[in-house]
This record gives C-alpha cells, sequence and structure tokens, in this order.
C-alpha cells in the first residue's frame, strides 16, 4: 500500500510547485487527519465552532513542519477537492500562527490547475476579504474547545518557499533515519 507522506514524489519543481494531498475538502466541517502510522485518513473530531474549512486543506509529502505532522497546506480553489487527492500546488504566501504555543505554518497555495486562481502568484494579489476570511477561521475554530491559537502575521511566497524547503530537509534528517532504523525502504526521490 502507498503511504501518501512517506511514498508521494513532492514533484521536481519544489520550491516553487509541489504535490499537495489534500485531508479536507473546503467548505468541510470534519477535521480529517492522516493517520501517520497507517497512511489512511481518521476522523479526528467535528468542529465545535460553527464555521467550516475555507479551503482545501492538506499536507506536503515528504515533509515535516516545526509542529511534527507534515507541512500543512491551504490550497485555494473554485471547488473543493475530495480527500486523499493529489494536486499541483503553487506556494503564493504563508501564515504563522502559534497552535497552543508551537509553532504552525501553514503555506497558502492555489491549485495550480484552477484556471481561476492559477494566475496568482502572491497572497497581496487576493482580495483583501480571503486573507481575513482565513485569519479569522484560524482564529475561531478551537475556540469551543478552549484551546488556544494565535494568527500571527501572513508573509509572501519567498518566506513560504523556504519554509517549504526546510520542511523537506527536516523529513530527510528525522524521518528518513527512522524508517530506515525500523526497516522501512526509504521512498526514492
Amino acid at each position: 500500500m502507498t503511504h501518501p507522506w512517506h511514498d508521494v514524489p513532492v514533484g521536481p519543481d519544489f520550491p516553487d510547485v509541489f504535490q499537495a494531498l489534500i485531508e479536507i475538502p473546503q467548505g468541510c466541517k470534519v477535521k480529517y487527519e492522516l493517520d501517520k502510522e497507517t497512511g489512511l485518513l481518521r476522523v479526528d473530531r467535528m468542529l465545535y465552532s460553527s464555521v467550516v474549512y475555507p479551503a482545501n486543506y492538506g499536507f506536503i509529502p515528504r515533509s515535516y513542519g516545526d509542529d511534527r505532522d507534515p507541512l500543512d497546506v491551504l490550497v485555494l480553489a473554485q471547488e473543493a477537492v475530495d480527500p486523499l487527492c493529489i494536486l499541483r500546488a503553487r506556494p503564493i504566501g504563508m501564515m504563522s500562527m502559534l497552535d497552543e504555543e508551537q509553532e504552525d505554518a501553514k503555506i497558502i497555495c492555489i491549485h495550480l490547475d484552477d484556471p481561476a486562481f492559477s494566475d496568482y502568484w502572491h497572497i497581496k494579489d487576493l482580495p483583501d476579504h480571503r486573507l481575513r476570511e482565513l485569519k479569522r477561521f484560524f482564529q475561531d475554530y478551537k475556540k469551543l474547545e478552549n484551546k488556544s491559537v494565535r494568527v500571527q502575521d501572513f508573509f509572501g511566497p519567498e518566506r513560504a518557499k523556504s519554509v517549504v524547503q526546510e520542511s523537506l530537509e527536516r523529513y530527510e534528517q528525522e524521518i528518513l533515519p527512522k524508517r530506515a532504523a525500523a526497516g522501512e525502504a526509504p521512498a526514492s526521490a
């Protein structure tokens, strides 16, 4: 069985363009999360607050963020994308946030193969309202769970690409050796 985190290539053009795996479709209230051991999706919870995901939400394969999970992506598109679908994404920015006082970067991307979004290159190109929606969602979605989330700032594509690159290097340094020690064949590039 293919593991979506370990076995899907990130693509030859990263960090400018990469493959992303979707866990949660935009407009959804179910918090699906990759089960790191099996590679299947687990229903983590229903969101407690009366909100829905404002973008397709997922991760970059073979990445490892500061929060010890695959690096999160928000992929802007016209339509909701089914869970575990792979799509081509281009980073246009990043939202820096603290989730329970832990760094939790969200890479903001466009779905490269969606003509309504493929002309966006920088988060400054987005309507201000779209960024306010993203920020508000993350400020509110855990409030009724009494959990602390603090959205810090938005950054452009260069900072996003830098964080993507760092997360891929962290995966190679921290995850690949553990997989090799466990007798799991390292995924080829």
